[in-house]
């Protein structure tokens, strides 16, 4: 186990928070559920049918006997009576295990909720964002990873964020701003005194290549720089410039981001999804994640290729989260 998820453990544990997990028919969430609850890393509630699901010390709930339907129903169709969903139709869709999760948070009753093993990002997503909204100030929802390598001389200690790398497709450049100080700020949740350092990424460094996606690049990063003017950014960079000194020497001699970096943007969603899914499965690497920024309240998805052991650091970094959130 790295050292980061052992740290989420430890906090997590420190001041437990209530998470909902929508998919109780899933075996991976109640082998996690298990652990979760063995560890003492939150407080748990399943959704899901109480005669199949057996976890000692975790509240299990079916959304259709629930006896807050009807207060869920009501508060839904209060939130969306301008898109004309009627209290019946409301009632109907709280019968859906991710949306009465999203609403056991938007009411309180829970402090997070991790979704997505057997689910679509898009089905943990809209949720979200019909009930709980964006983040005050927020102006895009973005996902990133938590990547625990075992290459300590890369990142901090082998741990970097990669972003966006499960949902923006194809980011404009004041998007690709809008996902460097959001993964940079979300570093600082997660890793507390150390300093993000934003490396913007292309097949171009400080402007080496011409072409689009590095013209993209190189404005997202003079943006990024303009909003955030005392964050650690720089680019256009392409990875090794970005992750080893020697080749940041020769390429971005000037830059204090270049072979220091721990948080790397990815240009769009194509190179990101791609790039986190070689470092975990050639080179071993533990991928915790998407992890959502810019919601509310936090809600985080799975990959579906998820094990039981990523919804356990999953619900743990979605605990902190929620101890962030006050």
């Amino acid at each position: 186990m790295s050292e980061f998820l052992t740290h989420m453990k430890d906090a997590a544990r420190a001041d437990k928070k209530t998470i909902v997990l929508p998919e109780g028919g899933d075996p991976r969430t109640i082998a996690a559920a298990h652990t979760i609850i063995e560890e003492g890393l939150a407080n748990l509630v399943i959704l899901g049918d109480p005669a199949e699901i057996d976890v000692p010390g975790a509240t299990v709930i079916d959304p259709r006997h629930a006896e807050q339907h009807e207060a869920y129903a009501q508060a839904f169709a209060e939130l969306r009576a301008k898109k004309g969903v009627t209290i019946e139709q409301a009632r109907a869709q709280v019968m859906d295990e991710t949306y009465f999760g999203t609403m056991m948070v938007k009411m309180g009753d829970a402090d997070g909720l991790v979704s997505g093993a057997c689910h679509s990002t898009a089905d943990t997503l809209r949720p979200a964002l019909q009930i709980l909204k964006t983040a005050p100030g927020t102006k895009l929802v973005s996902a990133f990873f938590v990547i625990c390598t075992n290459t300590p001389e890369f990142g901090d200690e082998g741990t970097l964020i990669f972003a966006d790398c499960a949902l923006n497709i194809a980011p404009t450049a004041d998007e690709l701003a809008e996902i460097a100080i959001a993964s940079a700020h979300s570093w600082e949740t997660f890793m507390g005194d150390i300093e993000p350092r934003v490396a913007m990424l292309s097949y171009s460094t400080m402007g080496s290549a011409g072409g689009d996606i590095a013209k993209k690049v190189q404005e997202a990063t003079a943006f990024a720089k303009e909003r955030a003017p005392q964050l650690a950014v720089d680019g256009d960079l392409q990875l090794d410039a970005a992750l080893v000194d020697t080749v940041a020497a020769l390429k971005a001699p000037g830059s204090s981001v270049a072979g220091t970096a721990n948080v790397l943007v990815f240009p769009d969603l194509e190179a990101g999804n791609i790039g986190y899914k070689l470092v975990q499965r050639f080179g071993r690497a533990e991928a915790y994640g998407p992890i959502l920024q810019g919601i509310a309240k936090p809600v985080n998805d799975l990959s579906r290729g998820a094990t039981a052991d990523d919804i356990v650091g999953v619900v743990a970094i979605t605990a902190v989260q929620a101890q962030m959130a006050r």
